[in-house]
């Protein structure tokens, strides 16, 4: 009955009753019966309960007892920065750990002290000398992956660490005015040295939790929408502009590309060039593709030392180009993304030191030649006008590439830019070349008489000029010769050898003496033989003259020095009143000649010549001269013509000698110590040790020694003796010839007819 009731009081029901009472809880019955019955609700069958979230109380925008002595002041708590509570874990790089095995001995060797009470501390500074060594030696040889891992170094400073270390006030401004806030840019106003910047940064976290909050410095559109905002502000209220880059990119997910990721860039990039204040961009870590640069259009670039800025990281490249990351040193190295190459590029503008080990190393120390850089930066950019700042800002950028706008291209270049089609300067003819040689020599033969100085400078140029003409003869020959592929193939291969001794490879080096033996054999056949022969004599010529140029320098030097000591001796006064007694003397008695002189008299003038003697000698000895007096004695005793007989003698021994010389040189024994030496001196290079050094001087004595030994063995030896004894004959006993005892010995005459030869 009650069914029937029910069903009949829902025919009678209209649709929108029935809708209206799906929504309630008495699903099936209208509106209209519940509003006529009474409906009765017991307490006990439903109950009403809510839970409270608990919300983390935050200290934003002011905490409850602020600090009114906080560096920086009051608005310093608005930042969320804050020092972490704990220190962060020292994090050691893989070229790094030679290093680490250095502090682990120095740490054990002061437990030791410290166990045993002994005193190690030579050791320990030993230790320190060879760490601080080691370190150095490291730091200022680094590769460019190498300072790509530095810049992204886990305890790298980041950029609030720098700014709570320049600025005496800071305050952090949040917001794009859309709606959001990117954690991964911070911006802010803040005073360095009393001036006032606005300063914006990508911000990497200092551990895990805030790096996921920063998202690893990637920035979103709203980031850069708000560094845009912040720009403009600055713009307006006239701050210069300080930007930090540190990030590998722009965070490149769906979500960003949506929103418009690469028109927020853009925007950035196109405003940046009309901002009428100066823009200061500084690169603290990495700086990756569009993402750094959408805050980097500044009038100047700086970098600090280990710093990168890079296109495209070096493990992309390398996944593109040689399809495995692995290859990212290679990549590293081809891109040229360091400081130092992008200030040559100038892409950079500077290079901002950091200390041995890193900026995390001495964070405070990098922050301060930051702020250095910073001062001395914007006092040059703040004395242009807005019309030149802009025009500076355009010009830097314009002129990357290495071309200029506004100059004609020439229409056969507009299709091929290639290395080879840029035009090269116009080559001087041989003849002029010959004619310049010759002006040159005349010049310097004529400032040999004179007093007047030989054009070096000139000679200079010159011989750079022969040099380039005899490397491109060269160059020619050996294409001509269809040698060019083989020596490049060479290069390489030497290239790729051990760069301390590419030369100890037996197989690399008998490649390098044969293609040398086939250029040698070969080269007079090449057709620009005659000219290669012509340009290395002229050169030749020239280092001829300059050996002159410069021994005529010398040679002047030390006259005009002698003729300083001589003064000084004469002028001395005992000697000038020693001098004037002398002379009255003599007049006093009329003495014509020295004949008229008494034996007293003579005695005299003998102890004031060698009391002049004494004093010049001591006066060149000081100046670093070696003296050697020859008494009149000798100088008259010695007949000149008699010893003129024997120099052809002399020459002829002089070249049986070198021959003997040549001849013992090609024998096994003294050409293996030869090979030694070569060897010895290819392992060393231009910078030998001084082991090297002690190694390459016995080698050199023991070639000599023997040469000395070849020569002593032969018949030349009694040649030479019978020849000396007939100039000693002439001349009579070694003490008539040099009664002051300076008859030169065996070894000084070994010298005079060419047996003791320096080997080179």
């Amino acid at each position: 009955m009650a069914a029937a009731s029910s069903a009949a009081s829902l025919t009678g029901a209209s649709a929108s009753d029935l809708l209206t009472s799906s929504t309630s809880a008495f699903s099936g019955i209208p509106l209209r019966t519940l509003g006529k019955a009474r409906l009765v609700l017991k307490r006990r069958d439903f109950t009403i309960s809510c839970k409270l979230r608990k919300v983390k109380k935050h200290e934003y925008p002011w905490p409850d007892n602020p600090d009114p002595n906080v560096k920086g002041g009051v608005l310093s708590h608005l930042s969320p920065f804050k020092p972490l509570k704990e220190k962060p874990k020292p994090v050691t790089l893989e070229f790094e750990k030679p290093l680490v095995d250095l502090q682990k001995k120095i740490i054990d060797v002061r437990k030791m002290a410290n166990e045993t009470g002994l005193d190690f501390t030579d050791q320990i500074l030993s230790l320190e000398s060879k760490y601080q060594q080691a370190l150095k030696d490291l730091y200022t040889h680094l590769t460019p992956i190498q300072r790509v891992n530095i810049a992204r170094h886990p305890n790298r400073p980041t950029f609030l660490d720098h700014i709570f270390n320049i600025t005496e006030k800071f305050v952090e401004l949040h917001g794009d005015r859309e709606g959001y806030d990117d954690p991964a840019i911070v911006t802010g106003i803040g005073t360095i040295d009393g001036r006032r910047y606005m300063f914006i940064g990508h911000q990497k976290g200092r551990n895990t939790k805030e790096n996921i909050q920063r998202n690893f410095g990637m920035p979103t559109p709203h980031g850069y929408r708000k560094a845009l905002r912040l720009m403009e502000y600055a713009d307006h209220h006239g701050f210069p502009i300080v930007t930090f880059i540190d990030t590998p990119g722009a965070y490149a997910d769906l979500k960003s590309e949506e929103l418009g990721q690469g028109e927020a860039i853009a925007h950035n990039l196109r405003s940046m060039f009309g901002l009428k204040v100066p823009v200061l961009s500084i690169v603290i870590g990495e700086g990756g593709s569009g993402g750094a640069l959408a805050i980097g259009c500044a009038n100047k670039l700086l970098m600090l030392e280990n710093a990168v800025f890079y296109v495209a990281s070096p493990e992309a490249c390398a996944a593109i180009l040689w399809k495995s990351a692995k290859a990212a040193p290679k990549a590293a190295e081809k891109l040229k993304i360091t400081a130092s190459e992008l200030c040559r590029l100038e892409i950079a503008d500077g290079i901002i030191p950091e200390p041995l080990g890193g900026a995390h190393a001495d964070s405070a120390w990098t922050s301060q030649q930051i702020k250095i850089a910073i001062n001395e930066s914007m006092d040059e950019l703040s004395k242009m006008n807005t019309e030149d700042l802009l025009k500076h800002r355009h010009d830097k950028f314009r002129k990357i590439g290495g071309f200029q706008e506004g100059i004609p291209i020439d229409p056969k270049r507009k299709f091929s830019m290639k290395k080879k089609d840029i035009p090269i300067p116009k080559k001087i003819s041989d003849a002029e070349l010959e004619v310049e040689v010759q002006k040159l020599k005349q010049q310097i033969l004529e400032a040999k008489g004179s007093s007047a100085e030989p054009p070096t400078l000139d000679l200079d140029d010159m011989i750079k000029k022969l040099k380039k003409e005899v490397d491109h003869e060269y160059s020619e020959a050996v294409k001509a010769m269809g040698l060019a592929d083989r020596l490049s193939k060479l290069k390489e291969e030497v290239t790729k050898a051990n760069s301390q001794n590419p030369f100890a490879d037996p197989l690399l080096k008998d490649k390098i003496e044969k293609v040398k033996a086939e250029f040698d054999q070969g080269v007079s056949a090449a057709p620009n033989y005659g000219k290669l022969q012509n340009k290395l004599g002229m050169l030749k010529e020239l280092y001829k003259l300059k050996h002159l140029s410069e021994t005529n320098k010398e040679a002047a030097t030390l006259k005009q020095e002698l003729m300083t000591i001589f003064d000084d001796v004469l002028n001395n006064p005992r000697i000038k009143e020693n001098y004037e007694s002398l002379k009255d003397e003599i007049q006093s008695i009329g003495a014509s000649s020295p004949s008229d002189l008494d034996d007293e008299l003579k005695q005299k003038i003998i102890e004031f010549r060698k009391e002049v003697d004494l004093q010049l000698t001591n006066a060149l000895k000081s100046a670093g001269l070696d003296v050697k007096f020859v008494s009149a004695k000798q100088r008259g005793d010695r007949d000149e013509g008699s010893l003129s007989e024997y120099e052809s003698k002399f020459e002829e021994l002089n070249k049986d000698i070198e021959k003997e010389i040549e001849y013992s040189v090609n024998s096994s024994d003294i050409k293996s110590k030869i090979e030694l030496l070569k060897l010895e001196v290819a392992k060393a290079g231009d910078t030998p040790d001084v082991d090297s050094k002690n190694r390459i001087a016995a080698l050199v004595q023991q070639v000599k020694q023997s040469l000395v030994e070849t020569v002593d063995s032969s018949s030349l030896k009694e040649k030479y003796e019978n020849l000396m004894s007939k100039v000693s004959g002439e001349n009579g006993s070694s003490k008539k010839v040099n009664p002051t005892g300076d008859t030169p010995t065996n070894d000084e005459l070994k010298v005079k007819v060419g047996t003791n030869h320096t080997f080179s």
